[in-house]
């Protein structure tokens, strides 16, 4: 519930509004510095053209050394056009083709009126804008001017006789013409993060959708469906991929786990129950024996005897499970074996000798002729063919014929302890190295077999059965061609 919780949250907590506000913003910077980038180019391209018109008429006047009686006709014609052009009306034309105008101006800095024709209010206003001419005619850049309200580029020029002609261009329409420019550049870019904050979203939600069936799945496994996965996107991209498999394998490892744990704890269970069921019996015998012990009525000696023995066997069986319950529990911990070269043919040998003198009338096959070297422990393997044969003789009539034998093949050495007996039906062979299982109620602990798989196991073998109704039960160990040793 706390991963579903987290996952509703949006905006700028979540990654995909990150990402956009981190791409829109990108973007953003991006657009204004292009902008302004181009605008101060253009801005300085068409003021610098300004400037040279305004440079170039300077230097006409300077190297035609006019005077102010022979700048007159200028003058006049400059007053003309004035007037033609509304006398004195805004000129916002655009550039590239900007209207001069021209002012003679006196050393007072008052416009000079020439024949009938006086100064329009524009040239007044220009002369008045310059405040300092002979200033402005000694520097070599133009400056920029106001004149009414409108902004102009101005220069001066000093003529022969001490006159000064000021010359100016509107840059109106100029500015004008650049803020419009960074109104339509507003106005594109906006719709360009617009149209970059949806792009990114729709990409974005796309792309992290595997992240998002990450955390269902995991918010399900947190509700206990540990067979939940997660599913391959159909535009996979390959660190995403990568994560969805090793989390799948995570989650296969932890179900596998889970499995095994719940496996084990029942198992356990199973096992404390059995072996407290086992020890129950003698205990409870050897408590019997005493209490009639104790009351007196055991007068006879031969009675006395009896319960003796009893008492005593009792006791033997109670040792032995003991022995065997401690030696699975070593198993169970994976203790480190006594490695070395064994014969398991002399081992064979000599437990089938063995079975001989227990059981003279039982026909026994025995083939393990020669050496054959295993690197093992010597105690764990006579521990697997004690309890083999002691598995038939405690299930099978001792007329019955065993065989054992070992052979090399494959890479790998078998050992085979097979009789001819009543053997096993399936439900009870797919039990047979359960702990404290005996098939048909039958005697023994039902330890036997479990502590043969354990110490094949610990030497990296397997151990398998073969078996069926009234074919008899053949049990072969395989040890793996590693702990194998030619002589």
């Amino acid at each position: 519930m706390r991963l579903r919780g987290v996952r509703g949250r949006r905006g700028v907590h979540s990654l995909r509004g990150k990402l956009t506000l981190a791409n829109v913003a990108l973007l953003a910077v991006g657009i204004a510095a292009a902008t302004a980038i181009s605008l101060m180019t253009a801005r300085f391209y068409l003021l610098d053209k300004v400037d040279s018109e305004l440079k170039g008429a300077r230097s006409t006047l300077h190297s035609a050394d006019f005077t102010l009686r022979q700048i007159e006709s200028l003058s006049e014609l400059g007053i003309a056009l004035d007037k033609f052009t509304d006398g004195g009306a805004k000129d916002t034309d655009p550039l590239p083709n900007p209207t001069m105008v021209y002012v003679a101006v006196d050393l007072a800095g008052q416009p000079v009126a020439l024949g009938p024709l006086e100064p329009t209010p524009r040239q007044h206003a220009l002369a008045a804008a310059a405040e300092d001419p002979v200033a402005l005619a000694a520097d070599e850049e133009p400056r920029n001017v106001r004149v009414e309200g409108d902004r102009h580029r101005m220069v001066g020029a000093r003529l022969s006789d001490g006159t000064v002609v000021l010359i100016a261009v509107p840059t109106e329409g100029l500015h004008e013409g650049m803020g419009k420019a960074l109104r339509m550049d507003l106005a594109v870019g906006t719709v360009l993060l617009a149209l970059l904050a949806c792009l990114t979203m729709f990409g974005v939600r796309r792309r992290l959708r595997p992240l998002e069936d990450m955390v269902e799945t995991s918010s399900a496994i947190a509700e206990g469906d540990l067979t939940r996965r997660i599913p391959s996107s159909r535009e996979p991209t390959l660190e995403v991929e990568q994560l969805r498999v090793a989390l799948n394998s995570m989650l296969h490892q932890v179900e596998s786990a889970y499995r095994t744990r719940e496996r084990s704890a029942a198992q356990l269970r199973r096992f404390v129950g059995d072996a407290s069921h086992e020890l129950r019996t003698p205990l409870s015998a050897i408590r019997g024996y005493l209490q009639l012990y104790d009351r007196g009525m055991l007068r006879e000696p031969a009675e006395r005897k009896r319960v003796w023995d009893r008492m005593n066997g009792e006791v033997d069986r109670m040792g032995r499970l003991v022995e065997e319950l401690l030696t699975l529990a070593r198993l169970d911990q994976r203790p480190e074996l006594r490695f070395r070269n064994v014969d398991l043919n002399r081992l064979v040998r000599e437990a089938a000798e063995d079975l001989r003198v227990q059981q003279p009338e039982r026909p026994i096959a025995v083939a393990a002729e020669g050496t054959l070297l295993v690197h093992a422990d010597e105690a764990g393997l006579r521990q697997v063919l004690g309890n083999l044969l002691s598995n038939v003789r405690t299930h099978t009539p001792a007329e019955v014929p065993v065989r054992l034998g070992v052979e090399r093949a494959d890479g790998v050495v078998r050992l085979c302890v097979q009789d001819e007996g009543p053997g096993l039906c399936e439900e009870d062979a797919a039990r047979v190295f359960d702990r404290f299982f005996r098939a048909g109620g039958g005697a023994g602990s039902g330890l036997g077999m479990a502590i043969v798989q354990g110490v094949v196991e610990a030497h990296d073998g397997e151990v398998a059965v073969r078996t069926a109704p009234g074919e008899g039960l053949a049990v072969t160990v395989t040890l793996p061609a590693g702990t194998a040793v030619r002589p």
